[in-house]
């Protein structure tokens, strides 16, 4: 299964091919802000949600066929991903104490789970009985392609729910942090800029080969990468045989999750200034995040590294460089409330817990 999803939707030639899907709804998200920027003086825009449904629109198009917004469909897809990320998040304690499930249950747990689940099911419900009802012989999306192969409804289900996650909620954010660093600090934001607006002259709009070709953008996401990681903790592995690591004996059979927003804040590695945003650090370094070298690891490493890292690069890197060259930026909040801003939202995909709100201004 995992073979057929990177065939049909995350290999190099298929995120190549949705090329022109990124840059439609990328052109639709900065029309947004255009408008919110023409006004006088300038109106806040939500970030967080224009990025929310960025993604959302470009996973939907490129896996399932077509856009789900909650205006036509009656579904709201965004907030359904934002509740799934941050149940997985919480502590179920029935899940460790058995004999105390009930608690969970009163405080509601039960109750949030059994709400999410039944609103995705009939979301991929939807998705698959329209695929169904199509014409078979225009099949050309991800869910045509499991149909043919996967009799089983639910897994299916889970598979598509699994891509959909994944490729909404890991960019969305990278992209909510990656704007609160450069707006946190000024200088990199102008100096991104100008690489940028010097970089691509040509129209309004910056290509993803010119993205690519930008040093010093490629370093801010490295770096934005680096100090917030999308997911913070890996994937569990679990050792095939016995190990002894610095003199404590590990069993086989023993689940392993590795920090890697510990790893890639180590003094030791990445030296005093680990808890600052420079993306500097990366400029004369060949380090990148393909999961070669053990101490940046962001989509992690080894069989079981992300395997949507092409697309999700494709994705980040024009979307930044296209709202960073056409807006000045800037946090709506007070100066004493910024660190209040930076709160964490609990969940597998560690997204703001407050919404990112900030004013553009036309360049």
């Amino acid at each position: 299964m995992q073979s057929i999803c990177i065939q049909n939707l995350l290999s190099n030639k298929m995120v190549r091919s949705y090329e022109k899907i990124r840059e439609d709804e990328i052109k639709l998200m900065i029309e947004k802000v255009e408008n919110a920027s023409s006004c006088s003086p300038p109106s806040p825009v939500n970030l967080s949600q224009l990025f929310m449904t960025l993604t959302n629109d470009i996973i939907c198009r490129a896996a399932l066929g077509r856009k789900y917004s909650s205006k036509e469909d009656g579904i709201d897809v965004e907030n359904i991903v934002r509740a799934f990320s941050a149940l997985v998040g919480e502590f179920p304690i029935g899940e460790y104490i058995p004999s105390l499930s009930w608690i969970d249950k009163i405080r509601g747990q039960d109750h949030k789970m059994e709400e999410v689940d039944k609103r995705f099911d009939e979301f991929l419900e939807r998705v698959v009985k329209e695929h169904e009802d199509a014409n078979k012989d225009t099949r050309s999306d991800l869910v045509d392609t499991l149909l043919t192969i996967q009799s089983d409804k639910s897994a299916l289900k889970l598979i598509i729910w699994d891509m959909f996650l994944a490729g909404t909620a890991t960019s969305l954010s990278f992209l909510e942090w990656a704007m609160t660093e450069l707006m946190r600090n000024p200088k990199v934001m102008k100096k991104l800029q100008e690489e940028i607006r010097s970089s691509s002259r040509q129209g309004l709009f910056v290509t993803e080969k010119e993205a690519e070709k930008m040093d010093y953008l490629q370093a801010v996401i490295k770096e934005a990468l680096r100090l917030r990681p999308p997911a913070p903790l890996m994937v569990p592995r679990v050792f095939s045989e016995d190990v002894t690591l610095k003199g404590y004996n590990i069993p086989a059979g023993t689940q392993v999750i590795i920090n890697a927003w510990a790893i890639q804040r180590d003094t030791t590695t990445w030296g005093i200034d680990a808890e600052e945003f420079r993306p500097e650090r990366h400029l004369d370094s060949i380090l990148d995040f393909q999961g070669q070298d053990f101490k940046f690891i962001p989509f992690g490493s080894g069989k079981r590294i992300c395997p949507g890292i092409g697309f999700t690069s494709a994705l980040i890197g024009v979307t930044l460089a296209n709202i960073v060259k056409r807006f000045n930026w800037r946090m709506d909040v007070e100066p004493q409330r910024v660190q209040h801003d930076l709160t964490e939202a609990t969940g597998l995909v560690v997204f703001r817990k407050f919404p990112l709100i900030a004013i553009p201004s036309s360049a």
